[in-house]
This record gives C-alpha cells, structure tokens and sequence, in this order.
C-alpha cells in the first residue's frame, strides 16, 4: 500500500487529533485544529458557526456526566485534505450510554478545520438510545 500524500496525511491526523481531543475532553485542544470561522453541522440540526459558539456546545458536552468517544472505522482523505470518516459515535449521559453511526466530513484550510460536517440516522440514533436506556435501567 502506497503512503498518502503529506497534504492527505496532515488532513487525515488533523481529524484523529480532534477526535482524541474531544475524547479527552479537552476541548482547548481540540479548538486549536479549528479555523476561527469554523462551521458544525449535523443532520436537520441547526447550524453552529463560529469559534466561540462550538467551544460553547462542546463546553457543555465536556460536564463530568456526559461523555463522547468514537471508534473509527474508516478514514480517508482526498488531494484538497477533505476528510471523510465512517464511525460509531458513544454520548454518554449519565448511566446511559447511546451509540449510533456516522459518516462525517471534514474541510481544512491551512491545516485548521473549516467546516465539521456529520450525517446520521435518527432511526439509527433512536435504536441507540432505547438500547442505551435498557442497558442502564438492567444495571442498576
């Protein structure tokens, strides 16, 4: 297998270290991959655009009782360092923890993150937290 082009490559660990950020919930960090005029979609959610108003969803989201992780299961970048990615998505909220896939899209500039683009299924995401729910109603 051929390695990526350093553009591809450099766009490819951008997104991982976003992603280890977020886990970790250092959101500081993570913010630092982001260009300024960032802009964070989810499927039939509002827009959230700008810098400041992602560090405040994800300032939220960093509370000791909610969590995120992901697990990666593919990733890929093109000659212009867009990168997409396929993977499973975990929030925790409280007890419950909710998985659900998704397909993201990521545009960098200069290195920094312009543009957070995810997809996902509200079946999908639905399915998750009733699963959610039973494995932490079972558990107590």
């Amino acid at each position: 297998m051929s390695e990526l082009p350093e553009l591809q490559q450099d766009a490819v660990t951008t997104v991982r270290e976003f992603f280890a950020a977020m886990e970790m919930k250092a959101v500081t960090e993570a913010l630092e991959l982001a260009d300024p005029g960032i802009v964070w979609k989810n499927t039939s959610l509002p827009d959230v655009r700008g810098i400041d108003r992602v560090r405040w969803v994800l300032d939220k989201l960093s509370n000791p009782r909610y969590g995120f992780r992901a697990d990666m299961h593919h990733i890929a970048a093109d000659e212009e360092g867009v990168v997409l990615t396929e993977r499973t998505d975990y929030l925790r909220f409280g007890p419950v923890e909710i998985s659900f896939w998704v397909c993201g899209t990521f545009e960098l500039s200069d290195g920094r993150i312009t543009l957070w683009h995810d997809h996902f299924s509200w079946e999908n995401f639905l399915r998750g937290t009733v699963v959610g729910l039973f494995r932490a109603a079972r558990s107590r």
